[in-house]
């Protein structure tokens, strides 16, 4: 094979990884990767580098493929740290491609260098490289793809000095096809099973890697075939479960005592896809002891952090099949389904719990929910149940606040054969807020709900939980998100009265254009959990 720059082997290996969508924020370092770009390539701008990685991290989870990620050096690497926490919180495959400044320049720590690239974006990548030679840039690009989306998947960096691109390389990159998921240790599996016989009243705890691994038809399958009730877990950022199935219990709340007491009737807990437990507050340590818990999960972290239980190193899918070809079919009587609460009445302001009765009402079947409304979190679970077992909702893992609105962008870019509704608080809305222009760009069918409270309501409300007094920081209010909508092309509304809200989420679901619906709600929230 002849010799080439290591631009054009970089673009021959990232078409034969089907990286071709590409989401960044360009700088002057980025130039010489982006220069002569290509026609089947694709180049998905954001105006702002925390925005693009969650953009990226929404189509990635939405298309379960990896996704290239295109960012400026160490000040556009440090604006995207927030949401390469919350990709990694994710098991997002995120493979970082960073500018560097050039080679030559980089030993009198130059403008635009990035001083210890490879450390910055630690400990929140799964790998983080910059190549010793220019001709390695590709091979560290297929290492950074095999570590992504090896389980459990996750973000690497790669950061490549910007006359890397130029240099030329004869050496070939060889390719391999992605690791496969793996099983477990079937003596463990084994000893599950007869725990799981032997149990009268078993429950699972069902997390994010159920749906991330493609494994909730399996987990339906295992749950009927035990009779056993199934939890979501704790803050989970994906729907495991089919929240309309008659074995659906309901949600854990991320605090000890609560968890505790609501799994107390149980005589033996699964826990799949999941920590047990991830928990948000501390009020004190529960007086009810967890049943005996075994936990499937393919992050040794999870199972090695695990206070209790039994722990068995597995992908999902194949640890649950696995484990359905073992137990007996429970002849249980079934636990007592979930009831939940009547739609409230229309009320002014309008209450969140009738906003997500109303959007339960009017979204379609296969709709995507990507949710960031800390203070309604419960209102959600209760008042909009989730039915697709298909990447039916997305949720910011991590906590980091702007990840959704951005987010939902990516996976009506990743799955247009959906519709793909954005359900954000006031607060969370303004974090990433210019990604309303790249829909507005992309021209994506996306409508973001933004519920007004006018507050951080969720910092509020848990100064108070605190017996914090005058807590400073926490108002908001007279921001016009249908005037910053429309100043960034997207069309919008704003609705105050509970009559309007139907009809407005409506026409917004059959509109072709990105619609922003600005809702006032009730600026009294009580409680979190």
């Amino acid at each position: 094979m002849g010799t080439r720059t290591v631009r054009a082997a970089t673009r021959e290996l990232l078409r034969e990884l089907g990286l071709t969508t590409i989401f960044g924020n360009p700088g002057t370092t980025e130039i010489p990767f982006l220069t002569g770009w290509p026609d089947d390539f694709t180049y998905v701008l954001g105006l702002q580098e925390a925005g693009v990685v969650a953009m990226a991290d929404g189509y990635s989870q939405a298309s379960r493929q990896p996704v290239l990620v295109n960012l400026h050096s160490a000040g556009g690497v440090g604006h995207a740290l927030g949401h390469v926490f919350t990709a990694y919180r994710n098991r997002t495959p995120l493979i970082i491609l960073a500018g560097q400044q050039l080679r030559s320049l980089l030993p009198d720590e130059p403008y635009l260098g990035a001083v210890e690239a490879t450390n910055f974006p630690k400990p929140y990548v799964k790998w983080s490289c910059e190549p010793a030679r220019a001709e390695d840039v590709p091979a560290a690009i297929a290492h950074a793809y095999h570590v992504a989306t090896q389980a459990p998947q996750g973000p690497v960096f790669v950061s490549v000095p910007a006359d890397d691109w130029d240099a030329e390389t004869g050496k070939p990159t060889p390719q391999r096809p992605r690791i496969p998921g793996y099983g477990p240790d079937p003596d463990a599996i084994q000893d599950l099973a007869n725990a799981l016989d032997a149990s009268e009243r078993p429950a699972i705890v069902a997390g994010a890697a159920v749906d991330h691994d493609g494994a909730v038809p399996d987990l339906v399958a295992l749950a009927e075939r035990l009779g056993a009730g199934v939890w979501v877990a704790p803050m989970s950022g994906r729907c495991s479960f089919p929240e309309d199935h008659p074995l659906f219990l309901g949600f854990l709340q991320p605090e000890r005592i609560l968890a505790a007491r609501t799994l107390a009737g149980h005589d033996l807990v699964l826990v799949a896809g999941a920590p047990a437990f991830l928990y948000h507050v501390y009020r004190g340590e529960a007086e009810d002891a967890l049943p005996p818990l075994y936990l499937l999960s393919d992050d040794e972290q999870v199972l090695a952090r695990a206070a209790e239980g039994t722990g068995i190193r597995t992908t999902l899918k194949l640890g649950i099949r696995a484990l359905a070809e073992h137990v007996s079919a429970g002849d249980r009587v079934a636990p007592k389904p979930l009831v939940r609460p009547e739609k409230p009445a229309m009320t002014t302001p309008i209450t969140a719990e009738y906003a997500y009765a109303t959007l339960s009402e009017v979204l379609p079947g296969n709709g995507i929910v990507v949710e960031e409304t800390p203070s309604h979190r419960n209102i959600l679970h209760d008042y909009l149940p989730i039915t697709s077992t298909d990447t039916g909702f997305l949720t910011g893992t991590s906590g980091t606040l702007g990840y959704s609105l951005p987010a939902a962008i990516g996976a009506a870019m990743a799955r247009p054969d959906r519709k793909v509704v954005a359900v954000l608080g006031d607060g969370s809305s303004m974090y990433c807020v210019q990604a309303l222009w790249t829909a507005a760009r992309q021209n994506v069918p996306v409508t973001f709900v933004i519920l007004d409270n006018a507050q951080y309501a969720a910092v509020r409300i848990l100064g108070q939980t605190a017996d914090g007094a005058k807590l400073p920081g926490t108002g908001l209010g007279g921001i016009d998100f249908a005037a910053l909508a429309t100043g960034m092309g997207v069309h919008a509304v704003t609705v105050t009265e509970g009559a309007a809200l139907a009809p407005a989420l409506t026409a917004a679901f059959n509109d072709s254009r990105p619609t922003l619906v600005h809702v006032h709600v009730d600026p009294n929230p009580t409680a979190l959990y």
